[in-house]
């Protein structure tokens, strides 16, 4: 008996199919060389708690990426964040539904935590977000480092992608954090 592809994927859901996908896009440790680093700090007129808080809630990651990444946050909520909490998501970079899962490495309230990408569109990926209290608000610092997969093809637009992300994050927190 002869099955077409439409038979062998129907009655699976798109969730099982994106956590088959996702085991094929884990990660490894830090590579030696081709990191791309990317460095923003921005200054929101909010207290170190106030701020420190909006970032505790994984949720809130749905508000500072641009709409056209269709970016969702697959763990049900809530979710208390520490160290050791792992995140699944999913993005759609260039209409490709994109599993990623990051893992929170370091959590310092108040101070700083740090994501790690487990499996996801990169080869590596390491966030660390830090908060630093300033006479005018809160310094929110975005320290990330990130190798795209098949560098040597698509280092240029991944690049441009992440700083554009970044771009938009900064724009966001203003209005989120505007008095």
């Amino acid at each position: 008996m002869r099955h077409s592809k439409s038979d062998i994927f129907e009655g699976m859901s798109a969730d099982f199919l994106l956590d088959i996908f996702a085991l094929a896009l884990e990660t490894g440790g830090r590579p030696a060389h081709g990191i791309t680093v990317i460095h923003e700090e921005t200054v929101v007129p909010s207290s170190l708690e106030e701020t420190f808080a909006f970032f505790s809630d994984a949720m809130n990651l749905e508000k500072l990426t641009p709409g056209w990444l269709n970016f969702n946050v697959r763990t049900p909520p809530p979710l208390t964040m520490r160290e050791g909490l792992e995140i699944d998501y999913v993005i759609s970079l260039r209409g490709l539904p994109i599993p990623w899962k990051t893992r929170i490495d370091v959590w310092e309230p108040g101070v700083r935590f740090v994501d790690r990408q487990v499996a996801g569109p990169y080869l590596w990926w390491n966030h660390e977000h830090r908060f630093e209290q300033t006479a005018n608000g809160t310094r929110v610092i975005d320290h990330v480092e990130f190798v795209p997969r098949a560098r040597w093809l698509t280092n240029g637009f991944v690049s441009r992608d992440v700083q554009r992300i970044f771009d938009f994050r900064k724009q966001k927190l203003g209005e989120v954090f505007a008095k």
